[in-house]
This record gives C-alpha cells, structure tokens and sequence, in this order.
C-alpha cells in the first residue's frame, strides 16, 4: 500500500506539472521578455525578477555546482558497471541500480524535450544567446538526483552517521541550489516551480518502483 501511496503521489506531482506549464503558456501571456518573446504569468514573474535582479556570479557559482549531481550519477553509474563486471550478466546487477539508470535516462529525456520545444525564454541573454528558461535545468537535475543519493545510501548504509550526514548535505545543497537559481536572475520564478514539480513527481515515480521491486522480492518472486 505505501508504494501505491508514494507513485500516487508521484502522478499527482506530474499532474501538477502539466498544469503548472499550461497555467505559464495560457494566463497573462505578455511579450515582456528578452526580444519581446512572450512569458505567461507575466505581472509575476517580471514583479520577482525586479524583485531579485541579476546576480552573475550566483549565477557562475550554481552552475558550476551543478557538476555535483552529474558525479553523483557517474558514481552510481561506475557501481552498476563494476557489478555488471564482477557478476557478468545484467541481469545480475543490482534491480534497483539498473532502475536508477533508466531514471536519469528519463530525466536527461525531460531536459531535451523542453531544449527542443521551448515554453519561454530566460530574462536575459546568456553569453550573448537566449536561452530556453522552462523548466530550470539545473534545478531539475539537482532536485531528481540528491533524492536518489539519499535513498541508496539508506539502502546501502547501515551506519546512522553516515546516512544523517548524506541527507544533511543533500538537504542543504538542493535547497542552496534552489534558492541561488531563483534568485540569479537568469531564471523567471515559474521556471523553478515548474523544475519542483517535474523532479519530484518523477523520483516519487522511481521510488515506488524501487519499493515494488522489494515487495516482489519479500515475497520471493
């Protein structure tokens, strides 16, 4: 029952998600962005984007921490492989390691899809180009992996210290993250909301599937 619990909530995140972005494409839809390009929600998010203004360097700091997730996916990557190495068969290689995999697959999906099919455009140009702005892809990234290092060290780690310290630091760097892009500058506040949502209702998605999978292998199937 508590994994029916964990990929409802999931659904209701993306679903939430879905709205969010047809809530920015259709209510107070004005060309107030760079070159006139049209942003929704736009008596919002040009009111927070006075609010913070731009904040280069923040900007710099953010982005270059978003190398931390990708290391974090490089490791579980290099754990999977070592065990496909040692054990010879994929199929032996740990169930929720290899969902894990399909995860950032997804996740790396989601990225692309909105490069490709921009909502909006950022504030302001990045070195000189416009930049798709919806959802934040370095929240998105930040906030669909330091869940999932929480989740396999708790699985992997008996040792209390060790895991309050990882979930410390996870806390703490997504919520700097977070807030750093929001108040950067380089992102409109509904470009965050929207990252929120989509990372969140995808890892409660791969959470659930994690807990089916242990359900299953409880009941020796």
């Amino acid at each position: 029952m508590k994994a029916k619990r964990v990929l409802f909530i999931g659904i209701c995140l993306l679903a939430a998600f879905v709205l969010w972005t047809i809530l920015i494409m259709s209510v107070d839809v004005q060309n107030v962005g760079q070159r006139g390009t049209a942003i929704g929600v736009a008596a919002f998010n040009t009111w927070f984007h006075r609010l913070t203004g731009v904040h280069m360097r923040l900007y710099a700091i953010t982005d270059w921490l978003g190398l931390v997730p990708i290391a974090v996916c490089m490791c579980f990557g290099i754990l999977g492989l070592a065990q496909l190495i040692r054990r010879r068969s994929l199929f032996k290689v740990d169930p929720d390691i290899i969902l894990l995999g399909v995860y950032y697959i997804i996740v790396i999906a989601a990225y692309l899809i909105f490069e490709m099919i921009p909502i909006n455009y950022r504030p302001i140009p990045i070195d000189g180009y416009m930049e798709a702005s919806y959802p934040s892809s370095t929240t998105l990234l930040v906030l669909s992996v330091m869940p999932t290092l929480v989740l396999q060290i708790k699985r992997r780690f008996q040792n209390k210290a060790i895991r309050f310290t990882v979930y410390i630091f996870a806390v703490s760097f997504s919520a700097f993250m977070v807030i750093g892009r929001l108040i950067s500058g380089v992102h409109w506040a509904t470009d965050i909301i929207g990252s929120v949502f989509l990372s969140f209702g995808l890892f409660e998605l791969y959470h659930s599937a994690v807990m089916y999978l242990d359900r299953r292998k409880e009941n020796g199937i």
